[in-house]
């Protein structure tokens, strides 16, 4: 029998922070999206259409980065303080290849490294006693 993997993923627009769970020391790997990027260039500026277009495209990569590292965990929490989570979450559900995923979205302020990593324990501890509706 293969053993669950999870992870969890604490993000806003600008960066997400994926951590594995495990009982060992952990890891963080930082996704960050180039939305800052569109903020140094005067030359968008002028077009609000254009801008908008560049953000939209620039978003879109991000989230594609993210699904391309969690694609292969079996359980998944999304969490932070922005409608991210929920946007990422959205853009999964969209794709039926991933379907077996069981993905939770919960909201949370801004955290530490080490806030996020004792969420994460709490939160798959908690799971693993208990009974949960957990989304599919």
């Amino acid at each position: 029998m293969k053993a669950t993997k999870r992870i969890g993923v604490w993000m806003d627009h600008s960066a997400a922070r994926l951590m594995e769970y495990t009982t060992e020391d952990y890891k963080v790997v930082i996704v960050e999206s180039d939305m800052d990027d569109l903020d140094n260039q005067e030359g968008l500026q002028h077009s609000e259409n254009v801008f908008h277009n560049k953000e939209n495209q620039s978003i879109t990569a991000y989230y594609k980065s993210l699904i391309e590292k969690i694609k292969d965990y079996d359980e998944i929490v999304l969490f932070g303080p922005t409608t991210a989570k929920t946007e990422l979450y959205n853009l999964i559900r969209e794709q039926h290849k991933y379907d077996h995923l069981k993905i939770e979205t919960k909201s949370a302020e801004k955290m530490s490294y080490d806030e996020q990593h004792v969420f994460i324990q709490e939160y798959f501890s908690k799971l693993l006693n208990y009974k949960s509706d957990f989304n599919k």
